[in-house]
């Protein structure tokens, strides 16, 4: 393989490690190769450690950067910030090539030229590159549903619809955003702690957890409230006093519960640039009507449940060529599960 595509491959994978933790930074990794072509140096930005991907690799690398060339998936900041510009950090270190996977869409690249994989550059950090063009967080819609599209019983009963195996990869994926969101009446029939956990064990970040609760009725006993992570509630009335959880209060849309597009307005001036919308059908309902999703995960057990809560509760299409339709990126055998990953 050509080592700069080689290169490429493995800046990208070193950018997916850090994928949930650099918001509201993008998602980069950067490998350095000597003047004869070996790798020197790796790095990759993790918001609360400052450093940018390249500064890392540079810092590994030392003097062996001289002569040599950067990969990194992203061209290199020109700017100052809370860190300074990596343009001239990979000129200080003497690097003499910089090759990047995509272009920031914030700035113009000032160095180096594009290279190979810009695609899988693209993928990897697909979040941040739609949130800062439409000034949204990507969303993510994530369900899990039996064989005949149901998310509960008659009953209510929910849990558990897929095996332990898919449980185990929503929290990886979880681990994977800056915040989750779900409806008032998901927490108050299901009681979620919307955490991410690791081997049974809370991990050391955590995303925001988001309860759209447009007359705030959320349980002042709910999990979402236990601290174990921070917590939103979206409400469009103001919240009793003495409620633990920061609130904001955001317009009503037509239908008089919560305005999504305001909602997503304010998580991303908090800094939330992908967004996971767990459920319930309600919530689901409304991003979908609204086409505010970017990405649909759905895990399919191997059940059939019959009458019991399909996964959308919403206006629909009126005919079926009005249908939302969507294309199969992935399946992944997840246990007894299926995986399937779609995008618009």
């Amino acid at each position: 393989m050509d080592p700069i595509e080689s290169a490429m491959r493995r800046a990208i994978a070193l950018a997916a490690s850090a994928l949930g933790r650099t918001a509201p930074n993008p998602t980069v990794g950067c490998v350095i190769l000597s003047a004869a072509g070996e790798v020197v140096g790796e790095g990759f930005h993790v918001y609360e450690a400052r450093d940018h991907a390249e500064v890392v690799a540079l810092r590994a690398a030392g003097e062996r950067a001289r002569g040599g060339t950067a990969v990194v998936t992203l061209s290199p900041c020109a700017t100052r910030g809370r860190t300074g510009a990596c343009a001239d950090a990979l000129r200080a270190g003497g690097v003499e090539r910089v090759v990047y996977g995509v272009a920031d869409p914030t700035q113009p690249p000032t160095i180096g030229e594009q290279g190979p994989l810009a695609d899988e550059a693209a993928r990897v950090n697909e979040a941040w590159l739609l949130a800062v063009r439409e000034r949204r967080p990507f969303v993510t819609w994530k369900y899990a549903a039996s064989l005949d599209g149901r998310v509960s019983a008659a009953d209510g009963t929910s849990r558990w619809v897929t095996g332990p195996e898919a449980r185990a990869d929503v929290h990886r994926l979880r681990g994977e955003v800056d915040a989750i969101a779900v409806g008032i009446s998901t927490v108050r029939a299901d009681d979620p702690h919307l955490t991410v956990r690791s081997g049974g064990e809370l991990a050391a970040r955590q995303p925001l957890r988001v309860v759209v609760d447009s007359r705030f009725r959320v349980p002042a006993t709910a999990r979402v409230l236990d601290g174990a992570a921070p917590t939103l509630v979206a409400t469009t009335v103001q919240p009793p006093a003495g409620t633990k959880a920061e609130c904001v209060v955001l317009p009503a849309a037509a239908d008089g519960h919560t305005d999504v597009r305001a909602l997503l307005a304010d998580l991303y001036e908090r800094g939330v640039r992908h967004l996971l919308v767990e459920g319930g059908p309600k919530l689901a309902g409304t991003f979908v009507d609204e086409r505010l999703v970017d990405r649909v995960v759905g895990y399919v057990a191997p059940v059939a449940i019959g009458a019991g809560r399909p996964l959308l509760d919403n206006a629909g299409a009126p005919t079926i060529d009005a249908a939302w339709r969507l294309r199969l990126d992935d399946v992944t055998r997840v246990g007894d599960d299926v995986r399937l990953t779609w995008r618009p």
